[in-house]
């Protein structure tokens, strides 16, 4: 029984030590600050965070992930951006009363722009899923729109 209790000791004495440790490590301290501000979506302030940290520990695995997470996401929010820049353009175009053959071509245009910037995305697991659902109903937005405009 003994025994027993020395080996639980001796664990929880172990993780103490590892969790202070991480804790007050600089790197790991900056890591956990990523990740917070990565779930709620601050993706700028994190990968700003995560690139610090990765720079302090380059063996600091979580640094690593949020960073390229980061970074996966932000290409989604800037796409997603675009996407709404160029839809409020079209919208614009399409108050008019008659639509030219040149607004029809930059109307095109536009359409391919946002559909070859959705191509160069590059989900992951842990993407977030509303980043994801939006960039997948913008592109299919615009290859209906650009369908149409093609007819």
């Amino acid at each position: 029984m003994t025994a027993k209790i020395i080996l639980f000791s001796f664990a929880i004495t172990a993780l103490l030590i590892m969790g202070i440790y991480f804790i007050s490590d600089p790197s790991y301290e900056k890591s956990i600050q990523a990740k917070y501000h990565y779930e709620l979506g601050e993706y700028k302030e994190a990968y700003t965070l995560a690139k610090d940290s990765f720079a302090l520990n380059q063996y600091n695995r979580m640094a690593s992930t949020v960073m390229a997470q980061s970074k996966i996401s932000l290409e989604y929010v800037l796409f997603i951006e675009e996407a709404k820049k160029y839809m409020d353009e079209i919208n614009q175009i399409a108050t008019n009363d008659i639509i030219s053959t040149s607004d029809k071509a930059k109307i095109k245009m536009m359409c391919k722009i946002v559909i070859g910037g959705y191509v160069k995305l590059a989900p992951s697991i842990i993407t977030d899923s509303n980043l994801t659902d939006d960039a997948s109903k913008y592109n299919k937005m615009f290859e209906k729109l650009l369908e149409k405009v093609t007819k």
